[in-house]
């Protein structure tokens, strides 16, 4: 691996841990989106408080800052792209600049699959449209997360399971995680409501 490439990982996660979105919102809205619903810094999140401008803005940067990495690493190495998106998925999910806060990953993702391999975006896209037509998003944006592997596999082989595991692993991982403690009561359903829906139980703020 030559010198530059080496600079790939480190530009990746740092584009991808900057707050874009909760920049955003303290800029036109005053809110720190960390204190609003469930603790999510999103494009969702910054559309509730700031409207259409803001949000159309903040998407098309965090877009870019999940691109980065995989233009960077560039076609011809597959495996650092890979690693890149990964890491700036890790970045935005759990920036240090909010404390280990963030976002769910989805428009990175779509920024990072858009150049890398733009029929894994299209996957993903149509799991994020459709849910919001049906009011599902959370199931199937993580359904169309957990395709992405073999997905990619079919499509591309040993160099698309990599890409399909680096955006599934640090999405659903954030999923369980959530931005705040598990509920009372037992973990094991808890868990399982957060995976698969991207929701905590009624009346309990992630």
């Amino acid at each position: 691996m030559d010198r530059r490439a080496l600079l790939v990982p480190p530009a990746a996660y740092l584009a991808g841990s900057l707050p874009i979105s909760g920049l955003a919102a303290r800029l036109a809205a005053g809110v720190d989106l960390r204190r609003v619903g469930t603790g999510t810094v999103s494009g969702t999140a910054l559309y509730q408080v700031a409207g259409f401008r803001p949000l159309a803005v903040a998407g098309c940067l965090e877009l870019a800052k999940g691109a980065l990495g995989p233009a960077l690493a560039g076609p011809r190495r597959p495996g650092l792209a890979a690693a890149a998106l990964a890491l700036a998925l890790t970045g935005h999910n759990w920036s240090p600049w909010l404390r280990g806060a963030g976002g769910r990953g989805v428009a990175p993702a779509l920024g990072g699959l858009l150049l890398a391999a733009p029929e894994g975006a299209a996957l993903l896209a149509a799991g994020l449209g459709l849910g919001r037509l049906l009011r599902q998003t959370g199931l199937l944006v993580g359904l169309a997360a957990l395709a992405l592997p073999a997905w990619l596999a079919r499509r591309r082989g040993t160099p698309g399971v990599l890409l399909g595991l680096a955006v599934a692993g640090p999405m659903l991982a954030k999923r369980l995680a959530g931005n705040r403690p598990l509920p009372p009561g037992p973990h094991l359903p808890a868990l399982l409501r957060r995976l698969l829906l991207d929701q905590d139980p009624p009346g309990h703020d992630r």
